[in-house]
């Protein structure tokens, strides 16, 4: 039996959540990818909250013209600086299930470039 790929992803997820967990002080970087946005927050497991987010469709970010990449990364560098703001500065890292490269390396990158530790 061949699994579809939103079952294939899924699985994956599940995988990872298994180990990956959040903390308020070093919380989950929890990442999706559509075909055409890409959105990222951060979550405090423990209490089930989401400490910051933020998007490919948010008001400042999408007026910004350049392919999927370069958005992604002003994503990671967005984030980045909403958690420093906020005063986390660690974190840990979960894809989601999609492959560590294109979009979701790209937004990682942004992160670290924007100051997270991961």
């Amino acid at each position: 039996m061949k699994l579809s790929k939103l079952e294939r992803r899924k699985r994956i997820q599940k995988r990872i959540r298994k180990i990956v967990e959040g903390t308020a002080d070093r919380p989950r970087l929890s990442i999706f990818r559509s075909n055409k946005e890409i959105y990222a927050q951060l979550i405090d497991d423990v209490n089930g909250v989401t400490l910051v987010a933020a998007s490919s469709r948010d008001k400042d970010l999408s007026g910004n013209k350049g392919t999927k990449i370069e958005k992604a990364e002003a994503v990671g560098e967005k984030i980045a600086k909403l958690a420093l703001d906020k005063g986390i500065d660690k974190v840990v890292f979960d894809r989601s299930g999609f492959l560590y490269h294109g979009r979701v390396k790209s937004l990682a990158e942004g992160a670290r470039k924007g100051g997270l530790k991961f």
